[in-house]
């Protein structure tokens, strides 16, 4: 939630108030007392997160890109007007370009998060964007999770859209992806064999103390302790709806291909987890502008032929879910303009270094009505 100069503030409690009793959302005392990560919610919501310059938002179960499309555009719409009723606007930005100090939400797991993890949670104002994908049972998802790992740091790279931190240009097209390996639990896993070797991990790292609850288990793709899904969790928050609907089909696509790969006893690729490390870090350092590691080879390759190769693997299940055109079209239009990163750059380099300029040019492209170079949209008035 950002005010006219570009400033995130901390309006969401306030924000959620009101749409609360509109009946779009909870309060954040209603939040805090569910005792759940907000992504794993069941229903379309607007709910409270770490911080208070955050809005966080989720559609229902969707059977189709159409209704993934409409259901974001919908809940876009609800949490700008959530925003406008207390004289602010929503920018889908997966850090801040503007320098901020991030303000905690009240609420007793938000301050234990806090308590527990110092300086790395003080500092945490990220956005990203998580999609579930429906599998038979934990078997099922245990075989794609083994089968997807490899592919993950492309999904970083596609939806890059967070190169600058505290009012620097990091450097990175996704910083997002960098700073939430500051969380102990976050990143690459192992291959495991099998559901009960999964949960046995699970129960090994909780066993730790050193994260709170199965929620802070930031594995960059996990089964959902709650629903009967693969949640896939390394893509940044999309800046167009349009990219967050192509990173829909792309995971559904990965899922279902690995579990019919599973279903005929192709093993997953052996891939250890330090080259998936250092994959997920060039993913994050220059996005589609440079050079992907290639999960087929281990070796460095142009972005272009990567994303090429991950379509190639998905067609027969994107043809079968109807989804091959639209994923195919929504691919070439992000290697054609560039991600969300790409986008802020443009808009800085275009008006002089104004990072104001880039957060208002965000609020107009989540907003839906354009790519403007910085001026304020009607309505982004304190």
């Amino acid at each position: 939630m950002v005010d006219p100069s570009g400033r995130p503030v901390p309006l969401g409690p306030d924000a959620l108030e009101i749409a609360a009793r509109r009946g779009e959302g909870e309060t954040p005392e209603e939040h805090d007392r569910a005792d759940d990560d907000a992504d794993e919610e069941s229903a379309a919501h607007l709910v409270p997160e770490m911080k208070a310059q955050q809005l966080e938002l989720g559609t229902p179960v969707c059977s189709t890109l159409a209704e993934v499309e409409s259901e974001l555009r919908f809940w876009r719409r609800r949490a700008d007007a959530a925003a406008a009723s207390v004289g602010a606007r929503v920018a889908a930005l997966a850090t801040s370009p503007v320098a901020v100090e991030p303000v905690p939400t009240e609420g007793e797991r938000f301050q234990r998060m806090l308590d527990s993890f110092a300086l790395t949670a003080q500092e945490m104002l990220t956005c990203g964007c998580h999609v579930h994908v429906g599998v038979e049972d934990d078997e099922e998802g245990v075989a794609v999770l083994n089968r997807i790992r490899v592919w993950l740091p492309v999904l970083t790279a596609l939806t890059a859209n967070s190169p600058f931190w505290q009012g620097t240009d990091t450097g990175y097209a996704s910083y997002r992806s960098r700073a939430w390996q500051r969380w102990p639990s976050a990143g690459p896993n192992e291959l495991v064999a099998d559901a009960a070797a999964y949960h046995r991990l699970v129960d090994d790292v909780l066993a730790t103390r050193t994260v709170l609850d199965s929620g802070m288990l930031y594995f960059d793709a996990r089964l959902s302790d709650k629903w009967p899904t693969v949640e896939v969790r390394t893509a940044d928050v999309a800046l167009r709806v349009e990219d967050a609907v192509t990173l829909a089909g792309i995971v559904r696509g990965l899922v279902e291909t690995a579990a019919r790969e599973a279903r005929t006893g192709s093993p997953p690729p052996d891939v250890r987890t330090e080259i998936l490390r250092v994959a997920g870090w060039r993913a994050g350092r220059s996005g589609l502008s440079g050079d992907l590691v290639d999960p087929r080879t281990g070796r460095p390759a142009p972005a272009g032929d990567v994303v090429a190769a991950l379509l190639d693997l998905l067609r027969p299940a994107l043809a079968d879910a109807g989804d091959e055109q639209r994923v195919t079209d929504g691919l070439a239009a992000l290697l054609r303009r560039g991600t969300g990163a790409d986008l802020q750059r443009r808009v800085f380099q275009q008006t002089g270094g104004d990072l104001g300029a880039v957060v208002r040019a965000a609020v107009a492209v989540t907003a839906g009505v354009g790519e403007p170079t910085g001026r304020a949209p009607d309505g982004c008035a304190g």
